[in-house]
């Protein structure tokens, strides 16, 4: 049964266009992934759908009875007047008309109890026990109970529970406007970009939400690890346009990119048709007789019935992001010992030890509040250490990426933001800087204070991207940005020659680049306060790293971390060896590749010699006769071992 359908939708203001023409129905229990860059108009949409924004044309169905409820940036920071204000109680909110019966049944128990007038206190048993009995029906004897659940679940401790919702972290604010929608559970549930500022484990907690939900969700996320995980249709919106795919993210874009080429054949195709026939029409005409004449507007009138294709519009055009390596480093770039911060009595970590070398790429993770992003403002000198020593390299020069973005000046425009940084440059490149991060002529004269979060990350990385470094320090680069800007970032770090040290939550971005993983963890019990792991299928670096601690219990990898150092190293040295390996023949088949196609290129050569200049010369013939058998025994042997 359909949840929800929308024809022809289209918003405009004024002459501009923000989307025209979308179409696309849900069933009950869809989850619909929606993607685009920032600006496109994805949050419009959900606007339009709650009926918050009346559409320039075309409708929106929901069918009957079904309820809706939603997630926004902002749902966040709301704080509902109704009850108390600890996280529990705020999450009560999510249930006014409970709340509402629970005080009507109080009032009557108060009358009732005062009640002496006998028909009196039977008029009001019976309105009590009717109402008592909706109260129960609709969930009021375990609203309650069900809220803690949910916030439970969602990563909460219990004495979270109790805190004000002011004392609540960013992350766990976010987590708390996201359970009060969960215990609700909508019919059709929008969710507008729900990760953001929630970590791994409790986005994992959430996937497992959404997959066991059966109903309608509609999910507006960055997040291509998540969107894969969870949705089953993808809304692609660009130029102001929204095509349906079936599948997840990857699968959608594989489709996307399928789509795009046939259309662009069939552009082509047609566009050489429509020259073939009017080279035909105009031929007919130069001849200039009658039958001549029929013919070419025969032809000229099914070339106007002809049905014109446009020609597909290109991919929106990424941001351009390239890191300016300086000189190389020494092989150590950073040495931590005995790395300890303590703010008060709570410990964030101890007795950190470890040893980063040129050429890694080190991810970061853990959960929100563990202590990552401080132990980045240590490495880079802007806060100390309680105790351990950090030891910087030969040569290393650092480049920091902080999320807060808190080197912008507010009051700077755009343009002045970055030429501060770099008075040396002319306007000419700085401009040519920022319009490579999408910040038009209009943009560069804003103030700071006006950019959205994506656009104040853009700015730090465009003023990141024009210093030299050999140690790039990043934290949470890939918060706020939208997809196209996330491939970018990643294509230049993959580019980047030198050492990376990266905090992130991005799943997707941790899989494809990381060398080796560290996760703070400090709720162990036993053992050291973070796991070290070193990836050896690059390309699959979360996914390996999750196998890893999925096999591995919190005492065995105490016993690995402290006690058991030669158990750890046969391990270390096994798994080595065996990406070694894989490495060695993943060369040794590249290179016969390489091979193959060199020796089919030598020999469609010789087959154009042999039937042209050598053709009449029989002992040329023969050289490359013999060359030709010599060739094709050794692409022989390569097809063997390539099929192995």
């Amino acid at each position: 049964m359909l949840a929800i359908t929308v024809n022809d939708l289209c918003v405009s203001f004024g002459a501009r266009d923000i989307f025209k023409k979308i179409c696309f129905a849900l069933e009950e229990n869809d989850k619909l992934g929606i993607i685009g860059t920032n600006g496109c108009g994805k949050s419009t949409l959900f606007k339009v759908i709650l009926g918050e924004l009346e559409p320039t044309a075309g409708n929106v169905f929901i069918a009957k009875n079904k309820t809706v409820g939603i997630l926004t940036q902002d749902c966040a920071f709301e704080i509902s007047d109704l009850v108390g204000r600890s996280a529990l109680e705020q999450m009560y909110a999510a249930f006014p008309e409970l709340i509402k019966m629970e005080e009507q049944l109080a009032s009557l128990e108060e009358k009732m109890a005062l009640c002496t007038d006998n028909e009196e206190h039977i008029r009001l048993s019976e309105e009590y026990h009717s109402l008592y009995t909706r109260f129960s029906e609709g969930g009021g004897l375990d609203y309650k109970s069900r809220c803690a659940g949910i916030l439970l679940k969602m990563g909460f401790e219990e004495r979270a529970l109790s805190l004000d919702v002011d004392k609540l972290s960013g992350g766990q604010r976010t987590r708390l406007a996201l359970s009060k929608q969960l215990c609700r559970e909508p019919d059709l549930l929008l969710l507008d970009e729900p990760t953001n500022h929630l970590d791994i484990e409790t986005v994992q907690v959430l996937e497992g939400y959404i997959k066991s939900y059966k109903k309608c969700v509609l999910i507006i996320s960055h997040d291509r690890y998540f969107l894969d995980q969870v949705t089953n249709k993808t809304l692609a919106m660009e130029f102001g346009e929204a095509k349906l795919y079936s599948g997840n993210y990857t699968q959608s874009m594989k489709q996307r990119d399928i789509d795009r080429e046939i259309a662009e054949k069939h552009y082509i195709n047609q566009q050489r048709e429509i020259a073939r026939q009017e080279a035909y029409i105009a031929q007919q005409r130069a001849w200039n007789r009658e039958r001549n004449i029929i013919a070419a507007e025969s032809r000229q009138k099914m070339l106007d019935k002809m049905v014109k294709l446009e020609r597909p519009k290109e991919a929106p055009k990424p941001v351009k992001i390239q890191f300016r390596q300086s000189i190389q480093s020494g092989n150590e770039v950073l040495r931590v010992a005995g790395l300890s911060k303590f703010f008060g009595e709570k410990k964030l970590f101890e007795n950190m030890d470890f040893l980063i070398r040129r050429g890694e790429r080190v991810f970061i993770i853990g959960k929100n509040g563990s202590g990552k992003s401080t132990l980045l403002k240590i490495l880079v000198g802007d806060i100390e250490a309680t105790r351990g020593v950090i030891e910087a390299g030969y040569n290393v020069e650092i480049g920091y990426f902080d999320q807060q973005n808190q080197n912008l000046t507010e009051s700077n425009t755009v343009l002045d933001e970055l030429w501060n940084a770099y008075p040396e440059k002319r306007e000419f490149e700085i401009r040519s800087a920022l319009a490579r991060f999408r910040f038009s002529a209009e943009d560069c004269e804003k103030n700071v204070s006006m950019l959205s979060g994506g656009e104040r990350a853009r700015l730090t990385l465009a003023k990141l991207i024009l210093s030299p470094m050999n140690l790039l320090i990043l934290d949470e680069p890939t918060n706020h940005i939208d997809i196209m800007s996330r491939e970018a970032l990643e294509c230049a770090l993959d580019e980047f020659g030198g050492t990376i040290l990266i905090v992130s939550h991005d799943r997707y971005l941790v899989n494809k680049l990381a060398t080796r993983v560290i996760e703070i963890d400090n709720d162990r019990t036993t053992g050291a306060d973070f796991i070290d792991y070193p990836v050896f299928n690059v390309g699959n670096a979360f996914a390996e790293f999750m196998h890893h601690k999925e096999t591995h219990t919190v005492s065995s990898l105490s016993n690995e971390t402290s006690k058991a150092p030669t158990a750890q190293k046969e391990d270390f040295m096994a798994r080595k060896k065996q990406a070694s390996d894989a490495r060695r023949e993943q060369r040794r088949i590249e290179n016969l590749k390489r091979e193959q196609e060199k020796i089919e290129a030598e020999l469609e050569r010789i087959e154009a010699d042999l039937f042209g200049e050598a053709a009449t010369d029989y002992k040329k013939a023969a050289e490359l006769t013999s060359k030709k058998d010599a060739l094709e025994e050794r692409l022989m042997e390569i097809y063997e071992e390539l099929e192995q």
